[in-house]
């Protein structure tokens, strides 16, 4: 599983629900959690303060490069 699918399911949220907080389609969504489309910038963003509250110093690299 890679890391994304990992911080995703420990928001508790669905793919749906990352699409609709992305403001994307779900195949769209899918299409860069497995890696066959890259994150926009500020999706990268949006990505990392969903995760702020729990890892407070979390980084996009941490999360996207590592």
């Amino acid at each position: 599983m890679n890391k994304i699918i990992g911080y995703r399911k420990m928001l508790g949220f669905t793919q749906t629900d990352l699409a609709k907080e992305f403001g994307i389609s779900l195949q769209a969504y899918r299409l860069k959690e497995n890696g066959t489309t890259a994150f926009k910038d500020s999706e990268k963003v949006l990505f990392k303060n969903l995760l702020i509250p729990i890892f407070p110093s979390i980084t996009i690299d941490d999360i996207f490069f590592s």
